[in-house]
């Protein structure tokens, strides 16, 4: 369901930080993202319970590899997306073979529709809040430790928390709890920070944003619980400075990703600024991916937050 992807320090980013940066390029998946790992392997696990059919909400990363699964494993798969998904998106998840249905204006009419579609021989894969995906993102930092890089941060974006919560368990099977997680959001969707700063999870109104990608009002529970239990610092970011991140990638390491990717490239500045990362010498981000961008896309973002810059 997912391949092992590479381990590179980014020579560039270690040079302006003065410290060892290691890029897991999780963008070198079959479908572009990191989800490929926990809905891969929650897929397969569903199959072996029964499921006939993955159902799911999501017309991005999730989506796609939920409809990438089930091609591999010879399983329908129905994804219901708001009308507000792009043709691009629809396309890479029929590509798959999938059945594409478009319902409501957001989301969450989307996922209302999906849920009462299912049947009880459909398995629903829900984007992130599944103990299932978590075991699954968790086999990045297990090749991160075959490698024999033990990080002293790692650095991530943060959504509804699933590659947080991955991440953290990954991590613990491997002895470093004690490891800090850096988690990353842009300002709009960032109802994790919002969420530790009030103690409880807090519900944005909306996703202002252009980092849909990170969009979820709500992270899941078990993400705001973990930071109870190990270190975890939160970093916000700007929607330009999420782009910029985007541009050094490509510019640097000829990577294309979303600025929910391009956001934990842009943080990295901000470690200095926290007391327990001073002295991390080696820093893990998690180069997420994903398929919903363009180089085109990516100039248009840039002159939209930045008019004074030139395009690629």
């Amino acid at each position: 369901m997912y391949i092992e992807t590479p381990l590179v320090e980014s020579r560039a980013l270690s040079e302006r930080l003065g410290k060892s940066v290691w890029m897991k390029i999780e963008a070198m998946q079959p479908t572009g993202s990191f989800k490929a790992r926990g809905i891969g392997h929650a897929c397969a696990v569903y199959k072996e319970r029964g499921a006939r059919r993955f159902v799911s909400s999501s017309g991005g990363n999730a989506g796609l590899a939920v409809a990438y699964a089930g091609r591999k494993l010879g399983v329908p798969v129905l994804v219901v997306v708001p009308e507000t998904t792009s043709e691009r998106a629809k396309h890479l998840i029929g590509m798959e073979n999938a059945e594409v249905v478009v319902h409501g204006k957001s989301w969450d009419e989307a996922n209302r529709f999906a849920l009462a579609s299912c049947t009880s021989a459909d398995a629903f894969l829900h984007p992130f809040d599944d103990p299932l995906l978590w075991e699954g993102h968790a086999t990045m930092i297990d090749e991160v430790a075959r490698a024999r890089l033990e990080p002293d941060a790692v650095v991530l974006s943060v959504g509804g928390g699933g590659l947080l919560c991955g991440v953290a368990e990954g991590l613990r099977r491997n002895g470093w709890e004690r490891v800090p997680i850096v988690a990353v959001e842009t300002e709009g969707a960032d109802s994790y920070a919002r969420s530790l700063a009030a103690g409880e999870r807090i519900e944005l109104s909306a996703i202002t944003s252009i980092a849909t990608s990170l969009g979820a009002r709500s992270v899941c529970a078990e993400a705001l619980a973990l930071a109870k239990l190990r270190p975890v610092a939160s970093i916000v970011v700007s929607d330009r400075q999420a782009v910029a991140g985007c541009f050094e990638l490509l510019t640097e390491h000829r990577i294309v990703v979303e600025p929910a990717c391009g956001a934990s490239v842009a943080a990295l500045d901000a470690l200095a600024q926290e007391a327990e990362l001073r002295d991390a010498r080696n820093i893990l981000l998690i180069v997420c991916g994903g398929v919903g961008t363009s180089v085109d896309q990516l100039n248009r973002w840039r002159t939209a937050t930045d008019p004074n810059t030139e395009t690629a």
